[in-house]
């Protein structure tokens, strides 16, 4: 399992980079949104839809609310990647009630919060710089690797055992300490001040978490382990930006308090 992860991530990271520092501009934007809509599809699992048309019909309504943000209200953009922060606190709160039920009104909303604002917050901090759009991601990778890896290492205590068994708090630490190493390492490349970065970055990671044991809430609500298959030993692409979903809008908000951009 271990060895296909790697494999599969290190053939993601090669296209990752193609698409932020090769390809036309347009181009990677289309590969953002082909990303999103991927999700809405998976997420489309979680609504009890009992054909693929339904399915369908999910992905296109994602779809039409990314062009609608792009051609239509782009000044729109800051308010709801605020909302998108509002939203993650409450789910944040929520993983504290877990199990609850979850209406299949919620569960159509909920998508829409996690992936719009996601997709609003690619394009944003890809407007700025690939290098940023990078370092964010990275961060958030760090934050899942570290703590995948000092969890079965050092794990012990429960983070969530009804949303994620397998996760821990030191994992959690595990995963922050990494991601402490590799702000303060990019803080002295860009030349920024690393007090300020350093824990910026720790909030970014910290809150990456959420994002990752609230989509595990609607995978458990829906009785499914992994949202697909698209990436082997990773599962789906819900399985892959869950955490950046929920870091995307503060990374970027928080670009523009702290002056970092």
């Amino acid at each position: 399992m271990l060895r296909t992860r790697v494999i599969t991530g290190v053939i993601a990271l090669a296209i990752l980079g193609a698409v932020l520092f090769v390809v036309p501009p347009d181009f990677a934007i289309l590969v953002f949104a082909f990303l999103i809509v991927a999700g809405a599809w998976e997420w489309s699992g979680f609504l009890g839809l009992s054909s693929n048309t339904g399915r369908y019909a999910y992905a296109a309504l994602i779809a039409a609310l990314l062009a609608i943000i792009v051609f239509v209200v782009p000044e729109y953009s800051v308010t709801l990647l605020q909302l998108a922060c509002l939203w993650w606190f409450i789910a944040f709160l929520w993983t504290f009630f877990f199990p609850t039920p979850i209406p299949v009104v919620i569960r159509w909303v909920c998508g829409a919060l996690i992936l719009v604002p996601l997709f609003i917050a690619m394009i944003s901090l890809y407007s700025y710089s690939s290098q940023l759009l990078l370092f964010a991601l990275i961060l958030v990778w760090a934050a899942d690797s570290g703590a995948y890896f000092s969890g079965k290492r050092f794990g012990r205590v429960k983070l969530a055992p009804s949303i994620s068994p397998g996760k821990t708090w030191e994992g959690v630490f595990g995963g922050l300490v990494l991601v402490g190493l590799l702000a303060t390492g990019f803080a002295y490349y860009a030349d920024i001040n690393v007090a300020v970065l350093l824990p910026f970055s720790l909030a970014v990671g910290a809150i990456s978490v959420v994002g990752d044991l609230t989509v595990s809430m609607f995978k458990r609500t829906a009785g499914v382990k992994d949202s697909g298959k698209l990436f082997p030993g990773h599962g789906g692409v819900l399985d892959r930006i869950d955490s950046v979903a929920a870091a995307a809008p503060l990374f970027v908000l928080g670009l523009d308090w702290l002056d970092l951009v």
